[in-house]
């Protein structure tokens, strides 16, 4: 097998292997050349190559989001890691683990005018959980074991560092910063930044390696709740008569149908969840914006809840969150084995737990459930808004609405929906999904940015049929996700084109004028046919509820490669549809 010569490139693979990093994304480059040739030669790693770096990050996150272990990402030197910034950024707010491997020149060459060269150390600030700045070997000689010769000593520190250990101090403290890094990618599921130099020869090989990493004993991500807490919310929450349990962001299955069926059978409580929640029972609450929207400050009041209970990760809902930040409980507890945003300014626990843990525990020092009229009160507003919502559908024209209305019916059964974000995820919101469909969506920073890229990494990794829908602005600024040799051929993308970004007609502001033409909505008259004659997508188009229907009945079937739904929509039309439809539901 081919191992790079270089002692730090054979630790890094080595040790991803240790820790059972088998997925490696690589943007090509020189740099990162001894990384890359230890990654390819060796089966137990999956390598995939994307030449944009910022696509390749997102790519990586989709992998992650799926197996919930960490990927590894590898670049060349310069401004190639500032392009993996969003994804990061995303992937420490979704906690979503990641692992960046940047190559880097050697200290000396930094900061003289050399090419490919920044301020790489700890670039990514405080959105890693670790950043490791790996130190430069000592060279390895032919006959595969390391040198104590000095190479030609280029500054002070390399001097400073020749005495002060040598390569085996180098080893040690390399490997020990790797080991670091690695383990907290995957118990804090986040994101890491490995920094690692390179001196040339970059391309120099071995058909053994040279260097045998020490053995790490790896910690587990474990919570811990304390039982005289747990027991006075216990008791505060039995003697509520108004409760509200509020789902963000979470993987399907991610609690037991045990403690979902114990809280439904709870009349003090409200399950508030959003289609990101991946959650159903059919006493609960989707399509918040649909069931709060028409309230008002009566209304609001009998809604508040004497106790909130968060868990999950970001909220879609602005609507909600406005709500519960005016109308505050009177307590606010949060689960998570991470982090807890005080999102309503009122947080007063956090349990760093895992949900089913908690219910576990939880649940067994219930013994009594309140008598209330609270979630049959509200059990009747919700019929009545879906029968509003229905007979809405039947009266509108041709428009976002009711493109999204078909689309999310269509979807085959036992399948994965990915959401781009802006208009795309808040119209999904609206609308009560099967239980059979599994839903993702970028919204840790609720970036535009990456949501195509995301998809394919996503599709790639569970293996199953995705559906990818998303607006024309999200879709074109990622178009060089479609620049990838590992799309399913059951992929599917729908791309929404309402020609610019048409959820900016929804927002206060001077609509129809120039400026707002230009600087907000960004009009435009482009279309994905010939990006998807480029990469070989099979290319549909709808103008129409009828043509929509059409093209449906053969957009899923088994093809020769990926297909892509383009549906243009009247862009003047549907911020008035649906501003209006809060007004019917009311």
């Amino acid at each position: 097998m081919n191992y790079s010569k270089i002692p730090l490139a054979q630790t890094v693979v080595a040790l991803c292997k240790w820790h059972g990093i088998s997925n490696v994304v690589i943007s090509p480059g020189s740099r990162n050349a001894p990384l890359t040739i230890g990654f390819t030669h060796d089966d137990f790693f999956t390598s995939y190559s994307i030449v944009d770096e910022r696509c390749a990050a997102f790519f990586a996150l989709g992998i992650a989001q799926q197996t919930k272990k960490p990927v590894a990402l590898v670049c060349t030197s310069g401004s190639a890691l500032l392009n993996y910034y969003p994804a990061i950024s995303e992937a420490f707010y979704s906690n979503i683990p990641l692992v960046v491997l940047s190559a880097d020149r050697p200290k000396h060459l930094v900061d003289i005018g050399d090419g490919q060269t920044i301020k790489q150390k700890n670039v990514y600030g405080e959105h890693v959980h670790y950043s490791a700045n790996l130190k430069l070997d000592l060279r390895a000689e032919a006959n595969n074991k390391i040198t104590d010769e000095i190479p030609v000593l280029k500054s002070i520190e390399n001097k400073l560092e020749r005495f002060l250990g040598l390569q085996k101090d180098i080893q040690s403290y390399n490997e020990t910063e790797l080991h670091e890094a690695l383990s907290i990618s995957e118990i804090k599921s986040g994101p890491v930044h490995v920094n690692v130099p390179f001196d040339e020869p970059l391309y120099e090989r071995l058909q053994e390696p040279i260097i045998h990493p020490k053995p790490y004993k790896l910690e587990e991500a474990k919570g811990h709740i304390n039982e005289f807490e747990l027991k006075s919310c216990a008791d505060i929450w039995q003697n509520a008569k108004r409760k509200m349990i509020l789902v963000g962001e979470l993987s399907p299955n991610t609690v037991e149908q045990q403690w979902l069926t114990e809280i439904a059978n709870d009349d003090s409580v409200l399950v508030f969840t959003e289609t990101t929640s991946n959650l159903h029972h059919s006493d609960f609450f989707p399509g918040i914006d649909k069931i709060i929207a028409p309230l008002n400050r009566e209304d609001f009041k009998d809604l508040q809840p004497d106790i909130l209970l968060t868990f999950g990760g970001m909220v879609v809902s602005k609507k909600i969150k406005a709500f519960l930040r005016e109308f505050k409980p009177k307590h606010h507890w949060h689960i998570s084995l991470f982090n807890a945003n005080d999102t309503f300014f009122c947080l007063e626990k956090h349990f760093k737990v895992r949900p089913n843990a908690f219910f576990s525990q939880f649940f067994s020092l219930i013994t009594h459930h309140v008598k209330s009229n609270y979630k049959s009160r509200w059990l009747t507003v919700r019929s009545k808004r879906r029968k509003a919502h229905n007979a809405y559908l039947e009266t509108i024209p041709f428009s976002d609405f009711s493109v999204f209305n078909i689309l999310l019916k269509s979807l085959p059964k036992y399948s994965f929906l990915q959401v781009g974000n802006s208009s795309a995820i808040r119209y999904t919101q609206l609308f009560q999904l099967r239980k059979d469909i599994k839903v993702f969506c970028n919204r840790g920073t609720s970036g535009i940015d990456g949501s195509t890229s995301t998809a394919i990494g996503a599709a790639v990794a569970s293996e199953d049929r995705t559906t990818f829908i998303t607006g024309d602005l999200s879709f074109f600024y990622d178009s060089n996700a479609l620049w990838n040799n590992y799309i399913p051929n059951s992929f599917r993308i729908v791309v929404i084109n309402n020609e610019g970004g048409g959820i900016f007609r929804i927002l206060p502001g001077h609509k129809n004028t120039a400026n707002f033409n230009t600087y907000f909505e960004t009009k435009h008259h482009l279309t994905a046919k010939q990006l998807c004659a480029m990469y070989g997508f099979e290319y549909l188009e709808a103008k129409s509820n009828s043509d929509l229907d059409d093209c449906l009945k053969s957009f899923y079937t088994t093809g020769n490669g990926p297909k892509l739904l383009e549906v243009f929509t009247p862009s003047k039309r549907n911020d008035e549809i649906l501003l209006e439809y809060f007004n019917f539901i009311r």
